[in-house]
């Protein structure tokens, strides 16, 4: 398998958080215009105590953004590195960008906690089985 196939779901999940963030201020611009603060007065405490969810749905998810995948980028490179990445990581890698996408969609629009829940859940469980097995396949190719 091309090793570098890898790098599609990982540059996907790469521009998610540039979709959100471009999101975010769309969302932020126009409703620190309306407010009339000041930039003195419009610290990030107050800008997160003012803002209603419409507006703070899509910051949130965008700090969600740098948890969770950043294990993702890291188990990518390394599948890549050591040369393991077949038709199954790949696939894992699509389930795990899909539901990400999806979780963000969520998060920052309707924002239904178990919708976002069951979202996060399924993208997560991809990423913990592909660490899993890249794990167990790493502690085999030690002792073999």
């Amino acid at each position: 398998m091309d090793q570098t196939a890898i790098f599609r779901p990982f540059f996907a999940m790469m521009l998610l958080p540039l979709v959100v963030w471009v999101y975010m201020y769309a969302r932020r611009i126009p409703f620190i215009q309306q407010t009339g603060l000041t930039p003195g007065q419009l610290t990030p405490a107050e800008l997160a105590r003012l803002s209603p969810p419409a507006v703070s749905n899509p910051s949130d998810n965008l700090k969600n953004l740098f948890e969770i995948p950043t294990v993702f980028y890291a188990l990518a490179l390394y599948l890549y590195a050591t040369s393991q990445v077949d038709a199954v990581y790949l696939a894992t890698a699509w389930v795990f960008v899909a539901f990400r996408v999806l979780h963000s969609a969520a998060h920052c629009t309707i924002n239904v906690v178990i919708v976002r829940f069951w979202l996060y859940c399924v993208s997560t469980l991809a990423l913990w089985f592909m660490a899993i097995r890249g794990a167990l396949s790493a502690m085999a190719w030690r002792q073999g």
